[in-house]
């Protein structure tokens, strides 16, 4: 018995190679279904998920989404609004704004990281006593302690001054 391929007829695969063919793991895929993200597949006979094209095409979309920054619960908005005929390209406008905008705060807190983190490499020597370490300080919470402390013994050997034992 030879079994022919239509071309007419839809083509299905397991969920190993929609993994593959998607670039993510087949824990992903079955995550994606239990969130509602991927639609449900066809089922063979012995309980065996078996996808489509539209499934690869589905499970890029919202990788490509996460790409763009956006959450799982974001990525379900914007398949909704994909089929609003009437509205569905406003949302996701006003959606990719959105994330924009938290994207925007994000980078701007990051920065306020970068900074605060480049000023105490910088005031550090990177030898001498831990306990004079202003990044260490700043971690538990002693940066004004710590700067009074080290302006009173800045002849001191706390943060790998001179100071040597004859």
């Amino acid at each position: 018995m030879t079994i022919r391929y239509e071309p007419s007829s839809p083509r299905y695969f397991a969920i190993g190679v929609l993994a593959r063919q998607a670039g993510v793991a087949v824990d992903t895929i079955r995550y994606y279904e239990r969130e509602g993200l991927l639609s449900s597949p066809h089922r063979k006979a012995s309980g065996y998920r078996q996808y489509d094209a539209k499934a690869v095409e589905q499970v890029r979309f919202i990788r490509r989404a996460k790409d763009l920054g956006f959450t799982l619960g974001e990525i379900k908005e914007l398949l909704a609004l994909e089929n609003d005929r009437e509205n569905g390209v406003q949302g996701v406008k006003a959606r990719a704004h959105e994330r924009i905008r938290e994207l925007d705060f994000r980078i701007a807190e990051m920065t306020r990281m970068r900074d605060a983190l480049t000023h105490l490499a910088e005031a550090c020597p990177g030898h001498g006593d831990p306990g004079c370490c202003p990044i260490l300080s700043a971690l538990h919470g002693e940066e004004g302690k710590e700067q009074a402390s080290h302006l009173e013994t800045s002849s001191s050997s706390c943060c790998g001054g001179s100071h040597m034992k004859s």
